[in-house]
């Protein structure tokens, strides 16, 4: 799906505007983490007086009232309390879990009032997983290596007090140990492979998976047998949990 394609989904369309209906009516300055093409960037300068539009590439936002600047999440080159909002949306489940806590920490630091935080929730990475045809290894889909809930955001941001939540879509994807060990054995033939994110191990673009022997196609099917034994048990939950967090 292009990106184009993605913005105008009715789930995208659910998403972003219950994130925009946690931003503040209006302030001075924001920060937008993982700006990419800016479309999140250019709604924040609707309100603010100057959008500064972060990524790991300084991205390309033709637009007055945004800054656009190269950053990386855990070393933020900015004074504590730069900011009056810091949002950050599809993100913090891509950072590498040994950097979460400084990633986090960092978000809080440079925070004057506001951060909004966006994540899937209670996601279960194991679903959609891809297999590497560089290096073989496992990597879970989208390159989301975190998964969160409340607990496990509150404990991300011990400092700052919630002050809105909400949960956006429903799901009742999951997998279980066996199912998911047999697809990993059958080469994941189902998993992201149209992606952007590459192998989270070595780095590689991600290509479609080579044909399936017999064998795998036995294995396949075992897993999916797995997982039509264990859906009455799955009960629906949402897709994404927001927060707008007060420093």
């Amino acid at each position: 799906m292009d990106l184009t394609e993605y913005r105008n989904s009715a789930s995208e369309k659910a998403r972003i505007s219950d994130l925009m209906g946690l931003v503040p009516a209006q302030g001075s300055s924001a920060l937008d983490i993982g700006a990419r093409d800016g479309f999140i960037s250019r709604l924040l300068a609707d309100r603010f007086s100057m959008v500064t539009a972060l990524d790991l590439e300084q991205p390309s936002i033709e637009h007055e009232r945004i800054q656009c600047v190269k950053g990386d999440i855990t070393a933020l080159d900015f004074p504590d309390d730069s900011f009056d909002l810091v949002f950050c949306a599809e993100v913090l489940e891509h950072i590498p879990t040994h950097l979460l806590n400084a990633a986090c920490n960092e978000l809080a630091r440079v925070a004057k009032q506001y951060v909004i935080i966006g994540v899937p929730y209670r996601q279960d990475i194991r679903v959609g997983r891809t297999t590497c045809n560089s290096c073989g290894k496992v990597s879970p889909p989208w390159g989301h290596v975190n998964t969160f809930d409340e607990n496990r955001l509150s404990r991300l941001f011990p400092r700052l007090a919630v002050v809105k939540k909400t949960f956006i879509g429903q799901t009742s994807e999951a997998t279980n140990s066996l199912s998911c060990a047999l697809m990993d054995l059958a080469g994941n033939p189902y998993g992201t492979y149209y992606q952007e994110e590459p192998c989270i191990h070595c780095g590689a673009n991600l290509t479609d998976p080579p044909a399936r022997s017999l064998w795998q196609k036995v294995l396949t099917r075992a897993a999916f047998i797995g997982l039509r034994v264990q859906k009455p048990f799955m009960a629906p939950h949402p897709n994404w949990i927001h927060l707008l967090l007060r420093k």
